[in-house]
This record gives C-alpha cells, sequence and structure tokens, in this order.
C-alpha cells in the first residue's frame, strides 16, 4: 500500500502535504495538467503535487483512511473533465481506480 500525507482544511476538506504519484493505466496522447497542481502523463501517470486541496470522499459515507488515497486520485481526474481536460467517457475508469485503490488500502469489497 502507498501511504498519503494530508491535513484537515475548512474550504476543502483535505490538503496534499506531499507530492503523490499513481499509475492509472490511463494512457492519453498529450499531457494533460491544471498548471501547478495536476498532471496525467500520456503514460497514464498521474502526479498530483503538494498543496493540492480535495473534499475527501462524497455521498453517504465517512471518511476513513482506506478512503483517502482513492478519494484523492478520483478527485483529481474528475477535475480534469470537469474541465474538459479529459473526456467525460472516462468516468467510469475514475470510478473504477476509486473501487480498486479502496480495495488495496483495505476496504472491504462490499463497501467498495
Amino acid at each position: 500500500m502507498s501511504h498519503i500525507n494530508y491535513r484537515s482544511l475548512k474550504k476543502y476538506k483535505y490538503q496534499l502535504m506531499r507530492n503523490y504519484k499513481y499509475e492509472t493505466g490511463i494512457c492519453i496522447n498529450h499531457d494533460v495538467k491544471i498548471q501547478g497542481f495536476v498532471a496525467l502523463a500520456p503514460t497514464g501517470t498521474l502526479n498530483i503535487s503538494k498543496g493540492y486541496a480535495w473534499d475527501g470522499p462524497s455521498g453517504p459515507t465517512i471518511d476513513t483512511k482506506n478512503f483517502m488515497r482513492g478519494s484523492l486520485v478520483h478527485d483529481a481526474l474528475y477535475q480534469l473533465m470537469r474541465l474538459k481536460l479529459l473526456p467525460a467517457s472516462l468516468r467510469e475508469t475514475a470510478d473504477m481506480l476509486l473501487r480498486r485503490i479502496c480495495i488495496e488500502d483495505g476496504m472491504c469489497r462490499l463497501r467498495a
């Protein structure tokens, strides 16, 4: 399991305290980035920079440690889609990554 460092905030729930990298498997033909915060390389490597803020898990759930890393990756990918830097057709892929990461981090499959 790969760990992330984060802290709680007021406007957003959490802020990343050190850079984080994750291999998404999403291969694209160009770099996609939100300057200074999130970058997705053509190889599928997602880089999220220290200082990035996100809302954590949403919906009818509670914020647990085994949900943090998945919510970080999921929120970053969804932000790229909202900004139309990635196609909305990747929603299902982002959702599957959330589930996979949560299971890797010890969440039971039913909850994931």
